[in-house]
């Protein structure tokens, strides 16, 4: 299992509309084949920055799935158009205990 973090900052005044269209789009990510759980938080001291966290069955699955797909054609139409830069997007594995 691979965690995807992707930070997005979103042009201010528009984090209700960001919220919105990640409500809209989740299912896209969700339904991914090898995509095990979709989770979006949203700064407390920094309102327009959002952190989406996906668990994906490895990084493959991400790629090749989902990024490869129209699905991510229709996410970025949902969500793009409030980032107010590209997202910083990385994969991480948990470390042993």
């Amino acid at each position: 299992m691979v965690l995807e973090v992707a930070l997005i900052d979103v042009l201010p005044g528009h984090e209700a509309d960001f919220a919105a269209a990640y409500a809209q789009g989740q299912p896209l990510v969700a339904g991914t084949p090898g995509c095990r759980s979709v989770r979006m938080t949203q700064g407390v001291e920094s309102p327009t920055r959002f952190v989406l966290l996906v668990e994906w069955d490895s990084v493959e699955a991400h790629e090749e799935n989902f990024r490869q797909s129209e699905r991510f054609a229709q996410w970025r139409a949902l969500i793009g158009p409030h980032f107010a830069g590209p997202p910083q997007v990385e994969h991480f594995v948990d470390v042993p205990a």
